[in-house]
C-alpha cells in the first residue's frame, strides 16, 4: 500500500472511532428509560365511615374523591404508598356492574364495591399491583372504595356492612 492509502484508511478508522465515542457520550446507544409521571400526593376531600349493619362504627378514614371520568380513570395510579387511614372514594352517576384494574398501581389494594343503598356488595381483597386483569363487582355498585390491601381483614369489614361519607366543600 502506498502512503496515501494508509493515511486514508487511518483517517477513516479515526473518524469512525470519534463518531462512535461522540454517539456513546451523548447516549445514542444507551437504552431509553421510561419516565413515570410525578407521584400524586393525597388530598383530603372528605371522610368515610364503615358501619356494621346495625350502624356500629367500624372505622373512619380520610378520602380523596374520584367523581369525574378523568379522576376515576386515574384512580390511585402511580401512588407508591398510602396511609392506613386513607382511601379513595369513586362516585358513579348510576349503580351498575363495575370492574377495576391495577394498571400502573404500585400498591396492593382492597377494592370495596358499594350499592346505591351504601351497603357493601362485594370486596376484592389483596389485588395484584400492575395487573391489567379486570376485578369485577359481584353486584350493582354506585360507589367504590379503595384502601390498602389487608384493611378489610384487619377491621373485619365485609359484604353487608355500610358506608357513610361527607365531602369537604371546595
Amino acid at each position: 500500500m502506498n502512503k496515501k492509502t494508509v493515511l486514508i484508511v487511518v483517517g477513516f478508522v479515526l473518524l469512525v472511532a470519534l463518531l462512535y465515542l461522540a454517539a456513546n457520550h451523548f447516549g445514542l446507544f444507551k437504552e431509553k428509560k421510561t419516565v413515570e409521571p410525578f407521584e400524586p400526593k393525597f388530598r383530603k376531600e372528605g371522610m368515610l365511615t364503615f358501619l356494621t349493619p346495625t350502624d356500629d362504627i367500624i372505622k373512619t378514614i380520610d378520602i380523596e374523591v374520584a367523581d369525574t371520568d378523568f379522576k376515576r380513570a386515574q384512580g390511585l395510579m402511580w401512588r407508591r404508598s398510602m396511609a392506613e387511614n386513607q382511601g379513595m372514594l369513586f362516585l358513579f352517576p348510576n349503580p351498575e356492574f363495575q370492574s377495576f384494574w391495577m394498571k400502573n398501581t404500585y400498591i396492593s389494594l382492597d377494592i370495596i364495591y358499594v350499592g346505591a343503598d351504601r351497603r357493601i356488595v362485594s370486596i376484592a381483597k389483596n389485588t395484584t399491583p400492575f395487573s391489567e386483569e379486570g376485578v369485577p363487582s359481584e353486584g350493582l355498585a354506585q360507589f367504590v372504595v379503595e384502601v390498602n390491601a389487608g384493611f378489610c381483614d384487619k377491621f373485619g369489614i365485609k359484604p353487608g356492612d355500610k358506608i357513610e361519607f361527607s365531602l369537604l366543600t371546595q
